[in-house]
């Protein structure tokens, strides 16, 4: 994983300050690409410990489709919490204490944390033992599954880019238009968090898949280590359905920032030696990847550091 503690050192040594849309603030670069050999090993980052497990339940969730948190919830996946929950904390029915900049706020204060704590948890519960309210505040918006897997039409239908891209990949692998998009200008401002990961595009060679993701936002502690993983689990997914062996991950970044907030985090993980990235395990029992479950995807010989805690900018 060096592209990525290369880019870490890059953006620290030319990175620009600037402000942001969460008022924490960020050092960042415009226009950075990495690339990942994928027979060389799953890009799990090594100089930390990352949740294989969120991943994986995360990239499921989004190749069937679903944009509720309550599916992520009920797996103990908490990385879509905190939209959710914002969505309930400015809303008329909720009646507890004032949550405003709840992020930056736990942050500075542990009193506050626990006060947060307590109403996440009171939220969480209510996702998962009442439909209602999980339909109103669970779900998140026309995000990445919903633009997957049901791109709304004028006519009103839709269309299912996973399905089309992967069989345009069977039938025509030479084909430029291996495409499937998230970002929907009719319908970003419904969405709880714009698209990051925007738009990402297949190539066929040698009998082997790549993929090219361009990521509009990336956050370089937090997200870009998720990301990575995911994209490259995804790669591997479609190219074993479509009898191929897996070629490169080409990671290509617009904006890409650490946190002011995470400077110390970075420079703890660039402190850290590398190790052996594991090997990426799937099981022969179902054929398709709409009919995966977490337990099909298996990580072995991971050995990272250990984790590196760093709060949210929501």
């Amino acid at each position: 994983m060096k592209q990525y503690l290369q880019l870490c050192q890059t953006i620290l040594a030319d990175g620009t300050y600037k402000n942001d849309r969460t008022g924490t603030g960020t050092k960042s670069i415009f226009g950075y690409q990495m690339r990942f050999d994928l027979s060389k090993g799953f890009p799990l980052m090594t100089t930390k410990r990352t949740a294989m497990r969120l991943i994986t339940s995360e990239l499921l969730w989004f190749i069937k489709g679903d944009t509720n948190v309550k599916t992520l919830i009920a797996q103990k996946n908490h990385i879509w919490d905190e939209w959710a929950f914002e969505k309930w904390v400015n809303s008329k029915e909720y009646d507890g204490p004032d949550m405003t900049d709840f992020g930056l706020r736990a942050a500075a204060n542990e009193q506050f944390q626990a006060i947060l704590d307590e109403q996440m948890t009171i939220f969480r519960e209510k996702i998962q033992t009442d439909d209602v309210f999980a339909d109103t505040y669970g779900d998140l918006g026309p995000v990445y599954g919903r633009q997957w897997r049901s791109w709304p039409t004028p006519d009103g239908k839709s269309i299912d880019q996973l399905k089309n891209v992967i069989s345009s990949i069977k039938n025509n692998p030479d084909s430029r238009r291996h495409i499937v998009t998230a970002w929907n200008p009719s319908e970003v401002d419904q969405m709880a968090l714009p698209p990051c990961h925007t738009f990402f595009q297949f190539y066929v060679a040698e009998g082997k898949l790549s993929c090219q993701l361009y990521q509009r936002s990336a956050d370089v502690f937090l997200g870009v280590p998720f990301n990575i993983a995911s994209y490259s689990l995804l790669t591997h997914l479609i190219a074993k359905e479509c009898n191929l062996e897996v070629g490169d991950f080409v990671h290509t970044l617009g904006d890409a920032h650490i946190y002011s907030n995470h400077m110390n985090q970075i420079n703890e993980q660039l402190s850290r030696e590398p190790r052996a990235l594991p090997k990426l395990k799937i099981s022969d029992e179902k054929v398709s990847i709409f009919d995966l479950e977490a337990e099909d995807i298996v990580i072995e010989g991971y050995d990272p550091h250990p984790r590196i805690k760093a709060p949210i900018a929501v």
